[in-house]
């Protein structure tokens, strides 16, 4: 919904944000922009967000857009002119300027003796940074003279369930905060001058801190880490659980420099396996936790979409919705049959995601997971939406074990760096097996693959390779769990 600033040193709401976050991020994003460098994901984020304004827009068919054509002052004037007439509204994205800053409000709304401004957010709810967005559109808005009755930050609701196709009413929920966000408003004149003096200067010199990540990861990082130091081969900050923090604010960033007394149990081991670039393997520990693991054993991974905008009948916002498994059915005797299920032509894949469950599973498996948490979710969601099957689906979850508590406790070799996520550890026990040859290499490359494969205009041809995609990384990642499984209680 939102449109860049076509003046280069003007303000906006977002660029105020930068400054917030950072003032250096500010000027890099005006006088540098080519040192920018988005993540995988920053793509999907947009579009994320766009799709929840456009409900938000939808919501009011009386409505009036305000298009920046053919520019923003245009828009400003456009904003005047429906106002000035009387204009009912709402109004989506009223254009306003005060002291070189320049906001586009996503919802205004008229009420008696006045209006409310809405910022829509995509997240469940109010976060810091949204109360700061929120005090700059609002001290624009007094400025120009409006007659702001109330703001709010209008966000989605967790508990909404979409109970008929297309009827998002309730979606949202608003967080008044005009009388909350006082202090901050009167304050937005300092930091808009502070701002634009950033702006009219040299690049700023600001060291490498916690605000590189928060609120957001700064598409400047590289750019700002250019001249550091090298850092450790093996920093104090692979030690997990926060667990080489305080090593680090003594000054200690090489984790070698600690000693195993130093530490708790799994950390000394980590730094003994690091050390002596000799992996901690206790294979009778596995195999004495594996050993109440009955016959057949169901090595199961779902892949799974989760909107802010639900999609289907019974659904919530970011739900996790199932549309893939992949099933490694293991007998006693040791022969492995795979099994799997991928619907990706955008229909509601529950239904028949859980009647495979059900016939691809025997009754009295072993159903294993690696962070068996999410696995257990899954299978207790389908269960609710279908009474009719709940009882094997829940037969199911509570057969449910997991690996990776397993694999924490019994292994741990120096190139997973910190982490026992399957596709950082699969690489010390299994290295042929890695993900890097996929199309899909992760979980957020399966959603946004089904994510094309769903949309009504995809090629047959793509879907087709885009469905094959995804039943290769699924496979992989439970066959990965069973190559993981046999080395921790192979004890050759």
């Amino acid at each position: 919904m939102k449109t860049t600033l076509s003046f280069r040193y003007g303000l906006s709401k977002s660029r105020i944000t930068s400054f917030e976050q950072c003032p250096k991020k500010l000027w890099l994003s005006v006088h540098r922009r080519d040192l920018a460098e988005y993540d995988a994901g920053a793509e999907a984020r947009f579009a994320a967000g766009h799709a929840v304004g456009d409900i938000a827009c939808a919501l009011h068919p009386s409505g009036v857009m305000v298009e920046a054509e053919p520019d923003l002052g245009a828009a400003v004037a456009e904003t005047a002119r429906l106002i000035a007439e009387g204009n009912p509204g709402p109004i989506f994205e009223a254009t306003f300027e005060h002291d070189g800053v320049l906001v586009r409000v996503d919802v205004l709304e008229r009420r008696k003796k006045g209006w409310h401004a809405a910022e829509v957010k995509s997240s469940t709810g109010v976060k810091d940074y949204h109360r700061g967005d929120l005090a700059t559109q609002v001290w624009v808005l007094q400025a120009c003279g409006l007659p702001l009755k109330s703001a709010s930050v209008r966000h989605i609701d967790r508990d909404f369930e979409l109970t008929r196709e297309g009827d998002y009413a309730g979606l949202f929920a608003d967080a008044e905060l005009l009388r909350p966000l006082k202090s901050i408003i009167d304050g937005r004149a300092g930091v808009v001058a502070a701002a634009r003096e950033v702006l009219a200067g040299e690049e700023p010199v600001v060291e490498i801190g916690e605000h590189c990540s928060s609120p957001f990861e700064c598409e400047f990082s590289a750019w700002c880490r250019r001249d550091l130091p090298t850092a450790p081969d093996w920093p104090v900050t692979l030690l997990p659980y926060g667990g080489g923090k305080k090593w680090a604010e003594q000054g200690i960033e090489d984790l070698l420099e600690l000693h195993e007394g130093d530490l708790n149990a799994r950390n000394a081991r980590i730094l003994a396996a690091t050390r002596d670039d000799v992996p901690f393997h206790d294979a009778k520990g596995a195999r004495k936790a594996m050993k109440s693991w009955s016959w057949p054993r169901a090595w199961l991974d779902f892949e799974t979409i989760g909107a802010a905008v639900p999609r289907w009948i019974g659904t919530r916002p970011y739900q996790q919705i199932p549309f893939q498994f992949s099933l490694h059915l293991e007998a006693k005797n040791g022969t492995i049959t795979h099994h799997e299920f991928l619907s990706c032509d955008g229909s509601d894949p529950r239904r028949a995601c859980a009647e495979a469950l059900i016939k691809m599973i025997p009754a009295g498996a072993c159903v294993i997971a690696y962070n068996s948490s999410f696995e257990k979710r899954v299978l207790r969601d389908l269960a609710s939406w279908f009474p009719d099957l709940a009882g094997p689906l829940l037969a199911l979850e509570a057969a449910t074990v997991d690996l990776l508590p397993i694999a924490r406790e019994h292994w741990y070799h120096r190139d997973q760096r910190g982490s026992w996520s399957i596709k950082a550890v699969l690489p010390t026990i299994a290295p042929e097996l890695d993900y890097a040859s996929l199309e899909v290499k992760d979980g957020g490359n399966a959603q946004e693959a089904w994510l094309e494969a769903a949309a009504p205009d995809c090629d047959p041809l793509r879907r087709e390779a885009l469905a094959d995609a995804l039943k290769a990384y699924c496979e992989r990642d439970t066959w990965a769990m069973v190559k993981v499984a046999r080395a921790l209680i192979d004890a050759s």
